[in-house]
């Protein structure tokens, strides 16, 4: 349906995109492998244009994760290209991931990027899917507030080890204010589970207990 927001948990719709590093389909282009795929407002913004430094400094980490990145706008492909062209000759920072140029705003619409009290403008989403195609996060920011990409490489690093190890994530990892580096162990579902997480980890109490990864 057009405009709607995609759930947690649904497969990234297919779609074919332009972009700086020629035509690409989502997500199959990308199987196997993790991608972000973040929007921004407009080329040639301030925000926008920290955003993407931001994302380039650390797109080593995340290509160490096996992760690839990928923007959007609805600027055309010209315009991408002179913007990077700019932050290369300008501020010497060479954007090596693709951009979408989503000109017609079709892929904005079925993604349900377009800001509604912004005109045309897309808002700053970051949509994080995993190597089967799967959407696991979704983070929706206003123009006015740049993106804290070091959260974002904690996301994937925690989704990463959620998965690898079935335990969940608390808060502020990996430097959590009540178990520092620790993971949290699935709730027992049982007495007896209950009674013997108690004596294989460490627990605040049975339905609280964690370990190191």
């Amino acid at each position: 349906m057009e405009g709607r927001i995609p759930l947690l948990g649904e497969r990234f719709p297919e779609i074919e995109v332009k972009t700086t590093h020629g035509v690409k389909k989502l997500p199959d282009d990308f199987k196997g492998k993790w991608f972000i795929l973040f929007s921004h407002p407009a080329d040639f913004t301030p925000v926008c244009t920290t955003e993407f430094v931001a994302f380039q400094k650390r797109y080593d980490q995340f290509k160490e994760l096996n992760t690839e990145l990928i923007g959007l706008s609805i600027d055309q492909v010209f315009s991408h290209i002179k913007w990077i062209e700019w932050i290369k000759d300008k501020l010497n920072v060479e954007i090596k991931f693709p951009i979408i140029a989503d000109d017609t705003g079709e892929v904005s619409k079925q993604l349900g990027l377009i800001h509604p009290g912004k005109g045309t403008n897309t808002v700053r989403a970051v949509f994080i899917v995993d190597p089967e195609g799967i959407i696991r996060a979704i983070l929706y920011y206003p123009q006015e507030l740049g993106r804290n990409m070091d959260e974002i490489l904690r996301m994937i690093k925690g989704f990463q080890v959620s998965d690898r190890e079935g335990v969940a994530i608390p808060a502020n990892w990996p430097e959590n204010e009540l178990i520092k580096d620790e993971v949290i162990i699935p709730p027992a579902a049982d007495i007896k589970t209950a009674e013997e997480r108690l004596k294989q980890y460490d627990c605040f109490d049975w339905w609280f207990c964690h370990k190191k990864v």
